[in-house]
């Protein structure tokens, strides 16, 4: 068991307050967007076994089946397959959308052909991964998820009774759903932007009376009102336009998988990804956004956003399903005086803490009886093989594997 010495992101839509809440620290003043939790290069964790701090993925490298397990080396390669967070939004994230592994591995191998620097703004692919997400909210949490029913978009839009929309209500209600919404995207998309900032000023002023009324869509309204407060002009805040609002309270989760383009508004929540950092852009941003390679990928399929509640399991764990293998993120609610709950040891796990006081219990490597108390906002790694049990009384999340 290694507590996990964790960096903080300082990206500018963040919190202040909420992470600095969550671990007991004064807050800075300053924006703190992600606490990371796990090897990833840009920020690693790190363990300390004795000889001072060393990040995460250097001990992982040096042992990589004792550290992961030998099924999950055999599955994911010798490294930590996921990346968990805690989030915190205090303004809207980039529109954005993530490719599956095949559009992955094409598109790196073809900026890598066409000698695009890995670093370049333009560059779309930095890796050949995947990268499905699940966020989790801690607070009640404001999102985007998915395309809505091109129908009742057309119902949204029309209501605002703004001139420059009418065209993307006709084509909404004329077109077969999925040619429809990728016009109306590409039409937002490729729009003079001058042109468009005036069209997102009427409709962000049309939402902020709609919103404020009565009706089925008064809290999309209030949402896309919020945002164009934050991006005025940017013709993302049209493109948001066509997807689904969604509040998650304590608890509910939502899984991202390939295509499906969503943006996080508002409130704090534990995420979990595949280790990639490819994203391609719609909008509510100012870096490159490159509407070819965003339609290739983008899936035009409505659908509901798909809010997940845990399961439970006769073992307490409660677990948030996924239909992929590289993250697998559960929750125990453990009550005053509860037993010990005994976890697999199987795969790789980090174990984080974000209420009340959890205790792991286990064996020290000279097979000691061994003890790790994690407090809010604290968390733990936990090698392949090493068996563990968990009590509380507090609220703990669970990483690992599908191996």
């Amino acid at each position: 068991m290694d507590r996990l010495l964790n960096t903080v992101r300082p990206y500018a839509w963040g919190s202040a307050t909420a992470i600095p809440e969550l671990l007991g620290t004064e807050p800075t003043g300053e924006p703190q967007a992600e606490l990371w939790m796990g090897a990833h290069p840009g920020a690693p964790s790190r363990v300390d076994r004795g000889q001072g701090a060393v990040a995460l993925s250097e001990v992982i490298a040096a042992d990589p089946e004792g550290e992961l397990g030998p099924d999950a080396v055999r599955h994911f390669g010798p490294r930590l397959p996921f990346l968990l967070k805690v989030l915190a939004a205090a303004s809207p994230l980039s529109l954005q959308v993530h490719p599956d592994r095949a559009q992955a591995e094409a598109g790196f191998a073809d900026e890598e052909a066409r000698g695009v620097p890995i670093d370049a703004a333009h560059r779309n692919y930095k890796d050949v991964n995947h990268k499905p997400e699940l966020i989790c909210a801690l607070t009640p949490f404001d999102g985007l998820c998915g395309f809505r029913d091109a129908g009742e978009t057309a119902e949204l839009l029309a209501a605002l009774e703004v001139d420059p929309l009418k065209p993307y209500v006709d084509i909404l209600h004329a077109r077969p759903e999925s040619h429809a919404l990728r016009e109306v995207l590409t039409a937002v998309l490729a729009a003079d932007r001058e042109a468009m900032a005036d069209t997102v000023h009427q409709t962000a002023a049309a939402a902020e009376r709609l919103g404020a009324q009565d009706g089925p869509y008064a809290p999309a309204y209030r949402a896309y009102a919020s945002i164009a407060r934050h991006y005025p002009g940017d013709p993302g805040v049209i493109a948001a336009m066509l997807l689904n609002y969604v509040r998650l309270q304590p608890g509910e989760a939502l899984y991202l998988g390939a295509g499906v383009p969503h943006a996080y508004l508002d409130g704090l929540g534990v995420e979990i990804m595949a280790n990639s950092d490819n994203v391609l852009r719609c909008g509510l941003t100012p870096k490159h956004i490159d509407v070819p390679e965003l339609l290739r990928v983008v899936r035009f399929e409505s659908d509901g956003p798909g809010v997940l509640r845990p399961e439970a399991e006769s073992s307490g764990e409660e677990v948030y399903a996924t239909p992929i293998d590289e993250f697998r993120l559960s929750r125990y609610v453990l009550p005053e005086g509860g037993g010990p709950r005994p976890l697999s040891s199987r795969t790789p796990q980090i174990l984080l803490c974000v209420s009340g006081e959890a205790v792991l219990r286990g064996e020290g490597a000279a097979g000691e009886a061994a003890e790790l108390r994690l407090r809010q906002g604290e968390s733990a790694f936990v090698s392949a093989g090493e068996a563990v049990a968990l009590s509380g009384p507090g609220t703990v999340f669970r990483a690992t594997v599908v191996a």
